[in-house]
């Protein structure tokens, strides 16, 4: 029997507002992350790892400097018919934008019809984490039904926080229910404290989808979302399927990152992300060789650390320093330095993720907050010190005190 022809469909049209100012110029997709990396790099190399060879990313807000990294940095080999594509909002169906996820592909149909898959593999592009989806499909094809759903198995307590999939009593790979943030969720047979959130994680038969879309896009009623609306219309018809992270071994992981899957919606989870980096032992490894996550490739020089001009060391623990950095006689703790970046001579960064081409003046102090790209701190200037002096500044302060300072802004003493 022939291979499945097997189609990635990447949703990165989403305007990311819980995340501004990082998302006021660019993509929410496009956002830094890890120090190398952007958001969509994630999901794009789970899916290239997991042997797909033709991928298209539907962008719509913002999207020009998404579009730019995913042409410079996902180069694939056309001779044997392999890309990803950015395919920004098109409006084939009229002078609108995407009204949902649902609608993104309904309005990029063509897309399918010129591939004509048999799998289609539907994905989010801004999460964090690790997974080989020819394993999902796998299970998908296997299980004889038209949707498979990713699962990830959460604490209870954040059931409010999630789509929470309830599965048959019988079958416990069929979805009985999907319930959007359950203020009363029921746990898991086999773990009670546990349920099954949603990973905005999908895999369907072509056809099957299609025909979903078609008949969303024709309800008036409907917010055609995959999750809250596509995914519900096959679960009422007997007709979707989970598929437990659980059961997912992804080459190179370790029992510490092997179920990591974070959401980075917010600027505290982006933030705690970050932290998840850094540690000694890392929550997330970016080091796994066996499944690499791909980002785009510069020609920088590697990070240098030098003494100041009076003969000072500095001192660099529990971080991360990019490429193209220079720092001299300079104190980084426990912090993410993008590329590019100067830190001077006697300045402290501190809980930190500073963004690409940052410059962080003699003496300045960054303490707990998240630097965009171009920002300079001034020589002494201080940042996530003194909430009420950030926020008379301007910058968007959270209630955990995360301080964020939007892109090429200057910050004097």
């Amino acid at each position: 029997m022939a291979p499945k022809k097997v189609f990635g469909i990447v949703l990165a049209g989403g305007e990311g507002k819980r995340l501004m100012p990082l998302t006021a110029d660019r993509a929410k997709p496009a956002v830094p992350f890890g120090g190398n990396f952007r958001l969509i790099d994630f999901a794009l190399s789970n899916l290239v790892n997991s042997g797909l060879q033709k991928i298209v990313v539907l962008t719509q807000y913002k999207s020009h400097s998404l579009d730019r990294h995913v042409a410079e940095t996902w180069r694939m080999e056309g001779l044997l018919g392999s890309y990803v594509a950015s395919v920004p909002a098109q409006q084939r169906l009229g002078k609108r934008w995407f009204a949902g996820s649902a609608d993104a592909i309904l309005q990029s149909l063509n897309l399918l019809r010129d591939e004509r898959p048999d799998i289609v593999v539907v994905v989010g592009a801004d999460h964090v984490y690790r997974m080989d989806f020819h394993q999902m499909i796998e299970a998908h094809i296997a299980s004889g039904r038209s949707a498979t759903v990713a699962a990830i198995r959460q604490p209870i307590g954040l059931a409010d926080q999630f789509g929470v999939i309830q599965v048959d009593p019988d079958d416990p790979t069929k979805i009985d229910a999907f319930l959007e943030k359950p203020k009363d969720a029921v746990g898991l047979a086999d773990s009670p404290g546990e349920i099954l959130a949603s990973m905005g994680n999908y895999v369907f038969d072509a056809d099957a989808l299609v025909d979903a879309v078609l008949r969303d896009g024709q309800i008036e009623s409907s917010a055609h979302d995959m999750g809250g609306d596509i995914v519900p219309d096959f679960v009422s018809r007997g007709d979707a399927g989970v598929y437990d992270l659980q059961r997912n071994d992804v080459p190179g992981s370790n029992e510490r990152d092997r179920y990591y899957w974070r959401d980075v919606g917010t600027i505290d989870s982006f933030f705690d992300a970050h932290m998840d980096l850094i540690a000694p032992v890392p929550v997330f490894n970016l080091y796994n060789q066996d499944w690499p996550i791909f980002n785009q490739q510069t020609n920088l020089p590697p990070a240098k650390f030098v003494r100041d001009a009076n003969g000072n060391t500095g001192s660099t623990v529990d971080s991360i320093v990019a490429l193209g950095c220079l720092l001299s006689g300079a104190q980084v703790e426990r912090s993410v330095i993008g590329p590019w970046c100067g830190i001077d001579s006697g300045a402290k960064v501190l809980d930190s993720i500073v963004f690409e081409r940052a410059s962080i003046g003699a003496g300045a102090v960054v303490n707990r907050a998240i630097l965009d790209k171009d920002v300079v701190i001034a020589p002494g200037a201080q940042v996530g010190v003194d909430r009420e002096t950030d926020e008379g500044r301007g910058f968007t302060v959270t209630e955990s005190g995360i301080t964020v300072v939007g892109k090429g802004v200057r910050v004097e003493a």
